[in-house]
């Protein structure tokens, strides 16, 4: 097909596509994504560095097809976990059809900021700005902070937002459709994301853990599934999962006093994998010291088994509703 010829018939009528969100940690790139999949595939917790694989989420309807990919936080790398990390978001950016990069405007343009521009730079696919988090920047000081971006670097859309609110979040996506190639759906249109259960329920747990624990707690810990037994007849789901952390003192810290903490987290995980599963659910809990495990190949390629346990680009197992 030449450059100017128009689209398929049958792709013609429908837009099809990659939208890759990059940025700095805890820039909102997860909050964003939940809210226009208006489901939530990916854990959001105020700590830096959350999300730590490359995460799925397709949103489909009569326009076409999104395929949204969020990406971990582009942060100075530190041990091997992290390495990886930034391999993947660079990775899903060469695969994009639009490259969204997401900031964070209430924070000073800095030597990340400038980092991410160069590297958006570099793509060669249309481009969106999202200044994300403007319910907490004044007006007068927004709009010195939009001019700044974009005298630094050519979007083909600059949007302000809030992805926590719901602001501006429908020019964000009007932005996207408008951005993306006509084409037939990527997957299967009921899909909501190509993660296996196993990890969407071990990243509910992480999150929980999040949710109950401060200082370097948040860099160290990771919860692998140990065990996942349906029991039909009872309309019941038995999992048993492990909480790595990296020292006897964290380990300390999660269980809590009398085993306070650790059973919270079990409590409201439960709750949230109940609501997200559909069925009951028994959830049992361990806390393992597993020193220095981000920089253990054996303990990545687990956690990295987990989520590609269908292929990240292979059959899904959930489905929207």
């Amino acid at each position: 097909m030449t450059p100017d010829a128009e689209p398929p018939a049958s792709a013609a009528a429908t837009k099809s596509g990659i939208v890759t969100l990059a940025g700095r940690p805890n820039a909102g790139k997860s909050t964003l994504m939940n809210h226009l999949l208006e489901e939530k595939v990916a854990i959001v917790s105020d700590k830096p560095q959350t999300t730590r694989h490359v995460l799925i989420g397709i949103l489909s309807d009569r326009r076409g097809q999104i395929v949204f990919h969020d990406t971990p936080g582009m942060h100075r790398p530190l041990h091997r976990l992290n390495r990886q990390m930034v391999r993947g978001a660079r990775e899903a950016l060469s695969h994009a059809d639009v490259a969204c990069l997401v900031v964070d405007a209430s924070q000073a343009f800095g030597a990340g900021e400038a980092f991410m521009l160069d590297l958006m730079s570099r793509v060669e696919v249309p481009r969106v700005l999202v200044l994300n988090k403007i319910d907490l920047v004044s007006k007068p000081k927004l709009l010195p902070r939009i001019e700044r971006y974009a005298a630094k670097l050519a979007f083909d859309e600059i949007v302000p937002a809030s992805a926590l609110h719901g602001d501006g979040t429908d020019r964000v996506l009007e932005a996207f459709w408008r951005l993306l190639p006509h084409g037939e759906p990527l997957y299967d249109p009921d899909l909501l994301t190509l993660h296996p259960e196993r990890f969407l329920a071990a990243e509910r747990i992480r999150e929980k853990v999040l949710e109950r624990t401060h200082k370097e707690l948040p860099f160290t810990t990771a919860v692998v599934i140990d065990r996942w037994e349906p029991v039909p007849e009872r309309e019941l789901l038995r999992i048993h999962a492990t909480i790595l952390v990296e020292r006897p003192g964290q380990k300390k810290i999660v269980i809590g006093r009398g085993g306070a903490t650790v059973k919270a987290i079990g409590t409201a995980a439960r709750l949230d994998l109940e609501e997200f599963l559909e069925r009951r659910v028994y959830l049992e809990l361990f806390v393992k010291v597993e020193p220095r495990w981000r920089e253990k190949r054996r303990v990545l390629a687990a956690l990295d088994s987990e989520m590609l346990a269908a292929g990240p680009f292979g059959p899904a197992s959930r489905t929207s509703s």
